[in-house]
């Protein structure tokens, strides 16, 4: 039974109440992206085992400025405290980093890649080269990340996908650079290894570099 005695609903009101709930528009579903265009370069690996012991005269690889030498371990007075730190000089570009020993592996400091492990890298050379179809930035800076991680594996893929054999065409500008900052990175590796020098050891990677399988 309607009540007389309570105020007529305005007819506005009364139609707005009628009218079916709208509900906000979903949002347009993005196309899938494909894992292997913008997926970023793996990390280097975290060192396993013990903590590794450097001593002066040791060849060791700073992962962002490649072979370096151990000059000694010094204590270093930091905001009133005593820093334990290992002094490695880069005698090419004449620098010397100071790194605190509780942060030498987590640095990616580390000795010189084992005989197994720089064979390894030659093979990798010997493989064809496995170009992505992405924009030059993109893969420019995964190959600045292998350069970087200081993994010699990592680095002969470099090598391999930007190196131009005859009757192939020329390499861009950037190209080139990265490539030679690679075979630099790679090559100084290896010379220490094999104690000869830096070209000799680019000769010895050129040579892997002609024999693809």
């Amino acid at each position: 039974m309607q009540n007389r005695n309570a105020p007529p609903r305005p007819a506005a009101a009364a139609a707005a109440s009628a009218r079916p709930p709208v509900f906000p528009p979903r949002p347009a579903q993005r196309p899938p992206v494909d894992e292997d265009d913008d997926a970023a370069p793996p990390p280097p690996p975290k060192p396993k085992g013990p903590p590794v012991e450097f001593k002066a005269g040791d060849h060791v690889v700073y992962p962002t400025h490649g072979v370096g030498q151990v000059q000694g371990i010094e204590e270093m007075p930091v905001a009133g405290m005593s820093l334990k730190v290992i002094i490695v000089t880069f005698e090419e570009n004449r620098m010397t980093l100071r790194v605190p020993v509780n942060k030498a592996a987590s640095s990616g400091l580390r000795k010189l890649a084992s005989q197994e492990m720089m064979n390894e890298a030659l093979e990798v050379l010997r493989g064809r080269a496995r170009i992505k179809r992405t924009m030059w930035s993109r893969r420019a800076q995964e190959y600045e990340a292998k350069i970087n991680s200081g993994d010699p594996l990592a680095i002969a893929e470099v090598v391999r996908d930007l190196h131009r054999n005859a009757g192939q065409p020329d390499q861009s500008f950037s190209e080139r650079q990265i490539y030679e900052q690679a075979l630099d990175r790679l090559a100084a590796e290896l010379a220490a290894i094999d104690r000869t020098d830096k070209a000799a050891a680019a000769d010895k990677l050129q040579t892997f570099l002609k024999t693809v399988t």
